[in-house]
């Protein structure tokens, strides 16, 4: 069983900071890429960020300059550091993660439950 756990969000005043964490649980599973989404109100979920397992990210261009994805290998978390907040970021974050079964060939991908970012103008 593969549990995420997200947080961090909250309400923050447009320019400022907020740091969302996502740590993932469940034995015999080996995480390759991680990743967050947002989806706001009227909207369809959409990609943030994503970081392989080598390290390698990208970024949807609203955010970049403002949010830093990371993880953490040895605590299986990935973080998305957000910067410059605007009120245009208000949304449900999301964290993803994608990965195999120890010994198995098939990819999986799950879903955090989503932290609620608001950022007032």
């Amino acid at each position: 069983q593969v549990r995420l756990v997200e947080s961090g969000g909250g309400l923050v005043q447009a320019g400022g900071s907020l740091r969302l964490s996502c740590a993932v649980s469940g034995s015999r599973f080996s995480i390759n890429s991680m990743a967050w989404y947002r989806q706001a109100p009227g909207n369809q979920r959409e990609l943030v960020a994503i970081i392989s397992s080598t390290g390698t990210t990208y970024y949807t261009d609203s955010v970049k300059g403002r949010f830093t994805i990371s993880r953490d290998n040895a605590k299986n978390t990935v973080y998305l550091q957000m910067n410059s907040l605007k009120p245009e970021d208000t949304a449900v974050y999301y964290c993803w993660v994608q990965g195999t079964i120890v010994g198995g060939i098939s990819d999986y991908d799950y879903w955090g439950q989503g932290t609620q970012v608001t950022v007032s103008s």
